[in-house]
């Protein structure tokens, strides 16, 4: 047996929340975890709307029927067959999305990038190959991976806003990957915040606001 690999057009599907133009101030990226939708996915993100703010929620390339053919679709980043084509494939289609919609706005508007568990290791593996001018890095239930080196990004990653969300009776997020995840986000030259959460793994709406409330303060400073 002999394997090989051809390249293919996607139909990829994302979901928005807003109207984008020269008015907005802070446009996020938000990817969601394993196992969701993106239409499902941005609803949370209710707790943040505003005239000033728009929304914009990837899915994630890969589908299957969550808990066998009789369950309801759902999407997945990747799994570890085939794992650096499907990095390459939804890093591509990031990149796509985010010059898509780049030149909507100003020069002053803040881009947040926000990732949900899976969708948080997304996210980091995507602006390690694309670096996007963002100001605010969002791991909400989820960790950077480990597995990449950062070291040459020290001049990209100065000053900017990471923010390490989780609840305190997430089942996933242990406190001793916590550890880890926090010692490798504090070998980083960014500005590192830790924000906890009563609740499991989940995007807890009353926590999002408040880290946006958070943010755009910080923003008008």
């Amino acid at each position: 047996m002999e394997e090989h690999k051809l390249t293919v057009s996607r139909t990829a599907r994302y979901y928005t929340m807003g109207k984008p133009g020269p008015h907005i101030k802070y446009w996020v990226i938000a990817c969601h975890g394993y196992g969701q939708l993106g239409k499902h996915f941005i609803r949370k993100f209710d707790a943040i709307q505003r005239e000033d703010t728009f929304v914009l929620a990837p899915e994630g390339l890969s589908r299957f029927y969550w808990g066998g053919l009789s369950g309801q679709p759902a999407a997945s980043w990747m799994t570890s067959e085939g794992r650096l084509e499907e990095i390459a494939d939804y890093t591509a289609y990031l990149s796509s999305l985010h010059e898509r919609y780049l030149g909507q706005f100003s020069g002053a508007a803040k881009l947040v990038l926000l990732g949900f568990s899976q969708g948080a290791t997304t996210l980091v593996r995507w602006l390690h190959a694309a670096r996007p001018a963002f100001s605010d890095l969002v791991l909400w239930a989820g960790t950077a991976p480990e597995d990449i080196t950062y070291q040459g990004l020290e001049a990209y990653l100065s000053g900017r806003q990471v923010h390490s969300v989780c609840g305190d009776e997430d089942p996933y997020l242990t406190p001793s990957r916590m550890e880890a995840q926090l010692r490798l986000l504090k070998g980083w030259p960014a500005i590192l915040h830790e924000r906890g959460f009563t609740g499991g793994h989940t995007v807890d709406r009353a926590a999002l606001k408040a880290l946006f409330d958070e943010i755009r303060k910080e923003g008008e400073n």
